[in-house]
């Protein structure tokens, strides 16, 4: 098997929720290169309540038909395809998103063969979930948090004054405080910054949200603090006061 790091997530959709990916999606991209990404359910859940997010982050839907009422098909083609990704190379890294306690088993299995294996679930995940991967992250609560724009100069055009749009969305916050995390002083290459969130959101860009860069976006977020070398080279990290609940 390469020694590259492979990635796959694979989704529950019939027992998990879509607000969850973005944190999963999250994850993923530092556990190493997300080459499969695929999302498993009945025509309801994916046409329903994943359709958006499965295209968002451009997922590939597994649409499983129930042969005979009650049977959990949609689970068994997540645990096969998971094994044979595992036994061709193709991934050695999963991340997998669910609730079920039927999914016990395959991350034993996929343990044993060498892969990693980490669980994205909700409160109501049982022990045995939670104890048979190689870490459990409970799904923080997804809530819509309006920030207020900065106060910049209102600009006259052809005599209407028309007042630029600035944004700070909060994943950009969630980003560096992922990233900071495993660095040993707390901080996040700005660069390495822009690439990961150009991953996670392919949509992403400073000037989309109003800036001229990356740089003079981050500086105006209270809860950040972007640290410059003498030669000119940017580090970002959180800002003391800054807390936010674990992702």
């Amino acid at each position: 098997m390469s020694a590259e790091r492979n990635v796959a997530v694979l989704v529950d959709c019939e027992n998990a929720q879509s607000a969850v990916l973005d944190q999963a999606m999250q994850h993923a991209s530092t556990l190493g290169r997300v080459v499969l990404r695929r999302g498993y359910g009945n025509a309801a859940s994916l046409t329903n309540k994943w359709q958006e997010a499965l295209i968002r982050h451009g997922f590939a839907p597994c649409l499983q038909f129930q042969y005979v009422g009650g049977k959990n098909t949609a689970d068994i083609a997540l645990a096969l395809d998971a094994l044979e990704m595992l036994l061709d190379g193709r991934a050695n890294q999963f991340v997998i998103v669910t609730s079920d306690s039927d999914f016990v088993g395959l991350c034993r299995k996929l343990q044993e063969r060498g892969g990693g294996v980490h669980v994205f679930g909700e409160q109501k995940t049982p022990a045995a979930l939670r104890h048979a991967c190689d870490r459990f992250h409970e799904a923080a609560s997804v809530v819509v948090q309006v920030v207020e724009p900065p106060r910049v100069a209102a600009v006259v055009m052809d005599d209407k004054v028309v007042a630029p749009v600035r944004r700070r969305p909060r994943f950009v916050v969630e980003a560096v405080r992922l990233l900071a995390d495993s660095a040993s002083d707390g901080r996040v290459d700005l660069g390495a910054l822009g690439n990961h969130l150009r991953q996670v959101r392919p949509g992403f860009s400073h000037t989309a949200n109003g800036y001229k860069s990356l740089r003079t976006m981050l500086d105006a977020y209270d809860l950040l603090c972007v640290h410059q070398s003498d030669q000119g080279h940017c580090r970002v990290g959180l800002a003391s006061t800054a807390i936010l609940p674990a992702v």
